[in-house]
Formats: structure tokens, C-alpha cells, sequence
């Protein structure tokens, strides 16, 4: 079965479920819970789930949460391959759902940052794998050098690439030539109108396929 290798963030998640509307300045009941999250991370524990070999690359801090974090993807069956940042938290992400299921993200990247080339080993890539990068890793500047030496190096080796761009509102048509290197990309429709300009998401696709072997666009 071909291996999935993916390159991105583990956050933690503080979520919070909307009874009502939000007021602001003032209280608005909800439930809390808190979860694993991070794109990359979730992708993986998914593919895992699905009976997928999955192994992930990316930096936890050197607290509970980072511990719990690593707990949490290895027994989900994730080959996770976790650098520990000893200055920054792991990262944290506090979710808004109001009550029609709209989610509103607040996210604080931490450790995910942190995460640099020399951090890729070489037996990650082999030819017949896959790699998937989430946006994040690559609008971010600090960990962009490393998500797009992943890219570079698994094309390299005759790997397969996709592409999440991850969050609209951090998009530009600028991340078009950051995500260059992958032949699927798969952004939500908001994404694809960011990313052509276009409002229908079938002519977005196929504006998208100009610069793409594949795109999947989600709704």
C-alpha cells in the first residue's frame, strides 16, 4: 500500500460550541471541549483511520500538550515523527462553532514554526509514495522553507504531491506559485475563488487546471 507522508502542524484544539448568537462584549454560553487538531495532523490520524500507512513531520513543544499530542497520533496508528521545540508551545487553536455549524478559527502556530528543513530526513521519500503539504506550512514563513523542501524532495524521488491551501482568508493568487509543485491541489470553493477570482467553483476548477494536473474542489 502506498505510504502517505505528510508535513504540516499539530495544534491543539480549545473548542467552543455557541448555545446562541455571539454578544459581543459580554457572555455567550457555550461548551467547551479541547481535541487534537492541526491540519497536517488531522489528514494523518484520517488517512490512519482509513487503514492508510501514514507517517507525519512536524514540531510539538516540550509541554503536556505536545506530549499528549504524540500520545494521541501513535495510538491512532500514525507514524508520527515529531520534533520537539524546546522554546516555543505547542501550538494552539481556539475553534468558535456557532449554532448552524459556521467555525471561526483563532489559531496560535507555536512550535509549528519551528519547523526547518534539516528536519525532513531522506528515508521519508521514496518513489511510489505520496506527499501531502496543508497550506499552512506554506503561507507561514517561517516553516515555508521546510514544506517546500518537502515538495522539492519528494518530486525528486518521483513521488506524488497535493496541496491544501488550508484557509481563504491567508490566501492570495500569490500561493499559486508556493503550491507550484504539486499535481493535486484541493482547496474548498471559498479557496478556489480566492485563489481565480472566479465565483462559480467549476470554472474555478477549471481555471485551476491550468496550472494543475488534478484539482478537487470541496464543498
Amino acid at each position: 500500500m502506498t505510504r502517505v507522508v505528510v508535513v504540516g502542524d499539530v495544534m491543539v484544539d480549545v473548542i467552543a460550541r455557541l448555545d446562541g448568537p455571539i454578544a459581543r462584549g459580554s457572555d455567550a454560553p457555550a461548551q467547551i471541549s479541547f481535541g487534537g487538531g492541526g491540519s497536517a495532523a488531522n489528514v494523518a490520524a484520517w488517512l490512519a483511520a482509513a487503514g492508510a500507512t501514514a507517517r507525519l513531520v512536524g514540531c510539538v513543544g516540550d509541554d503536556a500538550r505536545g506530549r499528549s499530542a504524540r500520545s494521541a497520533l501513535l495510538s491512532a496508528g500514525v507514524d508520527a515523527r515529531l520534533v520537539t521545540d524546546p522554546e516555543r508551545a505547542t501550538g494552539t487553536c481556539v475553534v468558535v462553532v456557532e449554532p448552524g455549524g459556521e467555525r471561526t478559527m483563532f489559531p496560535d502556530p507555536g512550535a509549528n514554526e519551528a519547523l526547518v528543513p534539516e528536519d525532513l530526513s531522506d528515508e521519508l521519500f521514496s518513489a511510489g509514495d505520496h506527499l501531502h503539504v496543508p497550506g499552512y506550512a506554506l503561507l507561514r514563513e517561517a516553516s515555508r522553507p521546510a514544506a517546500s523542501s518537502a515538495i522539492a524532495l519528494a518530486r525528486a524521488e518521483g513521488m506524488t504531491v497535493s496541496v491544501d491551501p488550508s484557509s481563504s482568508a491567508l490566501l492570495s493568487p500569490a500561493f499559486l506559485e508556493l503550491a507550484s509543485g504539486a499535481g493535486l491541489l484541493i482547496p474548498n470553493a471559498q479557496e478556489a475563488r480566492v485563489l481565480t477570482g472566479e465565483e462559480e467553483p467549476e470554472r474555478a476548477a477549471e481555471r485551476l487546471t491550468e496550472r494543475f494536473l488534478e484539482v478537487v474542489v470541496t464543498l
